[in-house]
């Protein structure tokens, strides 16, 4: 690999299997989950309304939505995988799953891993990319996932 930086399809699959990346640390306030929930119409009151999911959540707090964590592995993957490419794109999502909730206040951050590279049109790569979102002291990840792109070199 060309000094740690991905910046050949020759870099990506050399990495597979073999480099781990990890982003920094995000707090999830009720700011960010309430402009999520405006983002997307979904303001059930477990996310966005404190006081009664204190009260009566099976969590003892609110909750930032599962979408909300998914939505965040795109910046996370931009901020620690050091891929130098013309263009990189989202292709999908595999095996998706919510392991546990992410109460308002929390910190995460993310864990990457290339799994599969294979090469595909004009020297561009798909990965997927082994993902687990980490809740800060907690031993449970919030999330784990499989995350598809596609990189242009």
């Amino acid at each position: 690999m060309s000094a740690d930086r991905l910046r050949s399809a020759a870099d990506v699959h050399a990495a597979a299997g073999v480099a781990t990346y990890r982003s920094d640390w995000v707090e999830i306030d009720q700011a960010r989950v309430n402009r999520f929930a405006d983002a997307t119409g979904d303001h059930q009151w477990i996310h966005v309304d404190p006081e009664r999911a204190r009260r009566e959540a099976p969590f003892g707090a609110a909750i930032a939505h599962g979408f909300l964590t998914l939505a965040l592995v795109p910046m996370w993957l931009a901020q620690c995988v050091p891929l130098e490419t013309r263009m990189s794109v989202n292709y999908g999502l595999n095996r998706v799953r919510f392991m546990a909730p992410v109460r308002v206040g929390s910190s995460l951050r993310a864990t990457f891993a290339a799994d599969t590279v294979i090469d595909v049109d004009d020297g561009a790569v798909q990965v997927v990319w082994l993902v687990t979102v980490e809740v800060r002291e907690s031993e449970k990840p919030a999330c784990v996932a499989e995350f598809v792109t596609r990189h242009y070199f």
